[in-house]
């Protein structure tokens, strides 16, 4: 009460129901500083984990974080509620969307909007309302992506906006409750050829789409995000990426990030690290143009490592008029080949269409052992008797035989 009157006296703004407000704060280190008590700020500063050059405490942004191979990193529920409260205290105007000004207030306290955030084009890469500004659904993405893709820098404005999460036995913050780890993925093997597990505890997943130039790949991104596609075909140079939420049956909510590769598609391909992020391939072509699927059949056959990712075939543009394809085998034939599912058909003006495209890319992903090409698929059960099933079939043979045998006897006693 002392401190609030002081402040009162110096400012009459420097206090309010809340407490002290911002002006009250620097006039109370002002005084502080005037009357020799340079101790008590620095504890001020030391609180708030500042250092002596008045930056955060490296350990705060930067914490220990092991991550095992094969494992991948999402926003814990703790995490989603800080951002969930964060986006509501920015929204000033109460309109569901954070706007450039209430964007650029929000990230005041950090170094700025993050670096990959700019380079993908933010806000761009996520669901936005009609004036443009990001939705809670898109803010909630953009995080789950960034988290999934570089977890460090989820880490480090997590320090900067003030999360406060659980502090360690030696009194230090810990960031790291905002996120989860998931298990590692596993290999399997089939008839000699290998595939990666199902995964049971993951809610956010990267698609790579693949596809000749103009087949529609833009559009469909665009389209993820409810946007309208351009009737204007503009070659995608850099890559381009969008994320959003994938609701599969049962209700069931998840995260999938969509990345068209541009002109650095061989290289990612080529890189194993960039590939191995890839939890489902996309593999599109223009069903409207004869010469599209051969880019796809050109593609497997020049980089074999794609058949280690969980691939689902696509034929965009499916409100056109369907054209026969100038290769060896037609795509029905050739998935059939390969012991995958026919090409999906469709189009970014179909609504329904896409909605089961994004779901059966996340199942895709979620169960590898039936979008993997070149994997057979396991016999029907009922198709073959074990040596385990066939001797009880015979046992049981055998009893009734024996009763059936009794029972004669016992008439012919009788």
């Amino acid at each position: 009460m002392l401190i609030k009157n002081t402040l009162n006296h110096l400012s009459p703004n420097s206090v309010n129901d809340g407490g002290i407000t911002e002006l009250g704060f620097l006039n109370l280190n002002k005084l502080y500083a005037e009357t020799g008590r340079h101790e008590t700020i620095w504890g001020i500063l030391r609180t708030f984990y500042y250092t002596d050059s008045l930056s955060i405490d490296d350990k705060i942004l930067y914490p220990k974080f092991d991550v095992p191979l094969h494992s991948s990193v999402e926003l814990s529920p703790i995490g989603y509620k800080f951002l969930v409260d964060l986006f509501l205290l920015f929204d000033k105007d109460n309109d569901g969307g954070l706007s450039e000004a209430e964007l650029n207030q929000l990230f005041f306290p950090t170094p700025g909007i993050p670096k990959s955030w700019q380079e993908s084009n933010f806000p761009r890469t996520v669901v936005c309302n009609d004036q443009g500004y990001v939705t809670l659904q898109g803010w909630l993405a953009q995080w789950s992506m960034t988290t999934y893709l570089d977890y460090k820098t989820t880490l480090a404005y997590l320090g900067y906006l003030g999360f406060e999460g659980n502090k360690s036995k030696n009194g230090a913050l810990n960031t790291t409750v905002a996120l989860n780890i998931t298990k590692q993925r596993k290999l399997r093997k089939r008839n000699g050829k290998t595939y990666r597990s199902p995964t049971k505890d993951r809610t956010v997943f990267n698609c790579y789409i693949l596809g000749a130039s103009g087949c529609g790949k833009t559009s469909l991104i665009e389209s993820f995000l409810g946007r309208h596609y351009s009737e204007t075909y503009s070659p995608t140079i850099q890559p381009n990426i969008a994320v959003n939420n994938v609701e599969l049956k049962g209700g069931k909510q998840c995260y999938l990030i969509m990345e068209e590769l541009g002109e650095l598609e061989s290289a990612i391909i080529e890189n194993n690290s960039k590939l191995n992020q890839c939890d489902v391939l996309c593999l599109a072509y223009d069903s409207a143009d004869p010469e599209s699927f051969q880019h796809l059949i050109d593609l497997r056959n020049r980089f074999r490592e794609l058949d280690e990712v969980p691939m689902v075939f696509v034929a965009l543009k499916a409100d056109l008029d369907r054209q026969q394809q100038r290769c060896d085998m037609q795509p029905e034939p050739y998935t059939r080949s390969i012991f995958l599912p026919p090409p999906l058909h469709i189009s970014s003006s179909w609504g329904s269409s896409l909605t089961e495209l994004m779901v059966h890319l996340v199942e895709a992903a979620n169960n590898p052992q039936f979008a993997t090409s070149g994997l057979e698929p396991e016999p029907e059960t009922e198709s073959y008797i074990t040596p385990f099933t066939g001797g009880a079939a015979a046992f049981i043979l055998l009893a009734s035989l024996w009763v059936v045998r009794r029972t004669f006897l016992s008439s012919r006693n009788s």
